[in-house]
């Protein structure tokens, strides 16, 4: 995460010069032709910004900039005495909460969350579900649901992914008319429910030599609308590691913003229970491609659709194991 630290009285600057040093992705921002000229600059260069100022200041500065809180970055402010530290902007998704607590905790000070959700001990919603690898198919819908969650304290959800957890505000249901959240790659009619489309199919890709994006796009359209599938919940493509050159590929790929991942024959021949392609093993040495190589990057035995050919394509899709829990998946690790 880059931050901008910004500072105008020679106090702040004192704070801004002692703070740096403890953030080592921070940079203090000049600012010789004002604080709104500053943030303008540097607005779409860095994840978040500490403004060490007064907060009618930055929301002046800030006003003409703001386009949403799925692309605008952070903004802290900080009292030039580093008592008390506000999350401005951006606190869920673009992390402005937790860069408040961090600097408090580097200061001293206080940090000071407006969020509904934080100040119940709900879940924040949104930044959950971006955690979880769930992409909403409704801003407002989602918008809806966080509004819901902060005035019922509760919603029902029904997941086809296992749950081994859930935050404190989410309660598992076994029905799916009872849900007021759905997490599923399937399409249909959910009623009210806000949907959430898991990041867990892989779709693996045959093709021949000079296959064009159009063809490679109709064939993933067709085959996610005969499946009822949602192409959100698509988490990449795979193939042979012979195709890592194919043009057509690599731009349907970037076009769709995928993931690419290639395996050698030898892996694809050692995958089991798939069905062998006497034109696959005749062109490329491998018993198949499509099917094959979605189950070794899905890293599981669940092919749920297998292969169908068109022209120049043939396209299969495993579903990888995914489980929801209550943290967040990249801080699992950890």
């Amino acid at each position: 995460m880059k931050i901008g630290i910004l500072a105008i009285t020679n106090g702040g600057k004192e704070l801004a010069a002692d703070l740096a040093p403890k953030m080592p992705e921070a940079l203090l921002l000049p600012q010789t032709d004002g604080v709104a000229r500053a943030l303008a600059e540097h607005w779409r260069e860095v994840d978040g910004f500490v403004c060490v100022m007064a907060t009618g200041i930055v929301v002046r500065a800030i006003a003409p900039l703001l386009q949403g809180k799925e692309s605008d970055p952070c903004v802290v402010v900080v009292d030039e005495k580093g008592r008390h530290v506000v999350s401005l902007l951006s606190g869920h998704l673009g992390g402005g909460n937790d860069l408040a607590r961090r600097v408090a905790n580097l200061l001293g000070g206080e940090a000071v969350i407006t969020t509904a959700s934080d100040t119940l001990g709900l879940a924040p919603l949104d930044l959950w579900a971006r955690g979880q690898d769930l992409a909403c198919e409704s801003k407002e819908g989602l918008t809806t649901a966080s509004a819901r969650l902060v005035n019922t304290g509760c919603l029902r959800i029904f997941s086809e992914l296992a749950i081994a957890s859930l935050p404190q505000g989410l309660a598992e249901v076994a029905e799916v008319e009872q849900a007021d959240i759905v997490v599923t790659p399937r399409l249909g009619d959910y009623g009210n429910a806000v949907v959430f489309r898991p990041k867990n199919l892989v779709v693996g890709v045959g093709c021949n030599r000079g296959v064009s994006v159009a063809e490679l796009r109709q064939a993933c359209e067709e085959l996610f609308v005969e499946q009822n599938l949602s192409q959100m919940s698509i988490r990449n493509l795979a193939s042979i590691d012979l195709k890592q050159d194919e043009v057509g590929l690599l731009a349907f790929a970037h076009e769709q913003g995928l993931r690419l991942e290639f395996f050698s024959k030898e892996e694809l021949n050692r995958v089991e229970d798939v069905a062998v392609s006497e034109a696959a093993l005749r062109n490329v040495g491998a018993i198949g491609v499509a099917e094959p190589a979605a189950l070794l990057s899905a890293q599981s035995n669940d092919l749920l659709v297998g292969k169908r050919k068109w022209h120049n394509v043939t396209m299969a899709v495993a579903r990888a194991n995914c489980t929801l829990s209550e943290q967040d998946r990249a801080r699992q690790d950890i």
